[in-house]
């Protein structure tokens, strides 16, 4: 993929193509080819032609001759004059001469227009992103974030990758991921993400310093989209909250929880695990209540309900207040990572919700 020119702003869509500087010093090699050759042939045959200054062709005249007649400025200095040498400039060196010009304006015009295609894709695509999700660094955990999405039903036009190595370019792009490249910390680079136009910004970057930074830039032209970030030392989530992040993550000590987990019951880490990994075995999922669910106690519904978002507030499940569910209450529950017979999936079968029931 080619990054072509100011104009298309560092931002590199999901396309895998050559570039058109190896296209045209492809065309180039094979343009002097030809001028090689008809040099050669012109040469060989040098007794079939005639020069007007001294009557006789050189090494230098076949070069001159050649390159004037490729060129099509045929000064009539140097001229065929036998029957054989004439019917190689008709039948040789004039199709020589139309493959040399079509390669060198053909290669010109797709430099150009591959260019002004590339920028004309790049000013689409940032028209048309809208309601997306920018996810800021493109290392282990801005991947697994993006797997999950991924798995999720999101697709992989609603989200933009912004990294500045060129290791993470590359992993985009074969991801099939657009990638805008620069420094997340600073306002044009986000304004080119579309961070403006986002819902949700997942900030994974390598420093918690440069955390703080990107999200307070978010913030600044984002007030409203969700964004989740993590950091390295539990010490430094009070100031990524006091930044504007509406949830964070401490990689270090989670990583440090389930290996003391681990260590204290290896079957209790493996479950822990298994709760993060996605696709097997247990999930971690926000779902609807249905309408039949409603007035329900949490405790005996089919999905093993952990917690109640009412109002924008998170109760566990025991809480007194969520004792009974009621209409636009949402549910975080554990269920199979896959719908079983045993265990079906509520809401997967068209059944009302309990928004659908307020209609």
């Amino acid at each position: 993929m080619v990054e072509s020119g100011e104009g298309v702003g560092n931002v590199r869509l999901p396309e895998i193509q050559r570039s058109p500087w190896w296209a045209l010093t492809r065309r180039l090699m094979a343009a002097a080819a030809i001028l090689v050759g008809s040099v050669l042939l012109v040469y060989l045959d040098r007794d079939g032609y005639r020069d007007s200054t001294d009557g006789t062709v050189s090494l230098l005249d076949a070069i001159y001759y050649t390159t004037v007649t490729l060129s099509t400025t045929g000064y009539g200095d140097i001229t065929p004059v036998t029957d054989t040498a004439r019917m190689v400039n008709a039948f040789v060196v004039t199709p020589a001469r139309i493959a040399f010009l079509v390669l060198l304006i053909g290669t010109t015009l797709e430099v150009l227009a591959t260019q002004g295609r590339e920028m004309f894709r790049v000013a689409r695509w940032r028209k048309r992103v809208d309601h997306h999700v920018v996810v800021i660094g493109y290392g282990t955990k801005g991947r697994s974030a993006v797997d999950t999405l991924l798995n999720n039903g999101v697709a992989k036009e609603s989200i933009v990758i912004v990294d500045p190595k060129p290791a993470a370019v590359s992993d985009a792009h074969e991801d099939g991921l657009a990638i805008v490249t620069g420094d997340a910390t600073r306002r044009e680079v986000l304004r080119r993400a579309g961070v403006s136009r986002a819902d949700q910004v997942i900030i994974t970057a390598d420093r918690d310093d440069s955390t703080v930074l990107a999200t307070l830039t978010v913030r600044q032209l984002n007030p409203d989209a969700q964004v989740v970030a993590s950091v390295r030392e539990q010490s430094n989530v009070p100031l990524v909250r006091q930044s504007g992040a509406d949830s964070v993550v401490t990689s270090s000590d989670a990583v440090g929880r389930l290996l003391g987990l681990s260590s204290l019951s290896p079957t209790l880490g493996s479950v822990m695990e298994d709760l993060l990994t996605y696709g097997e075995g247990l999930e971690v999922a926000e779902r609807d209540l249905l309408l039949s669910e409603v007035g329900k106690q949490p405790q005996s519904l089919p999905d093993q309900v952990i917690a109640v978002v009412r109002d924008e507030q998170v109760h566990r499940y025991f809480d007194p207040v969520v004792t009974r569910l009621a209409r636009g209450d949402r549910l975080i529950v554990v269920r199979p990572s896959k719908e079983l017979p045993w265990a079906p999936r509520p809401g997967t079968h068209s059944e009302p919700t309990a928004d659908d029931g307020d209609e």
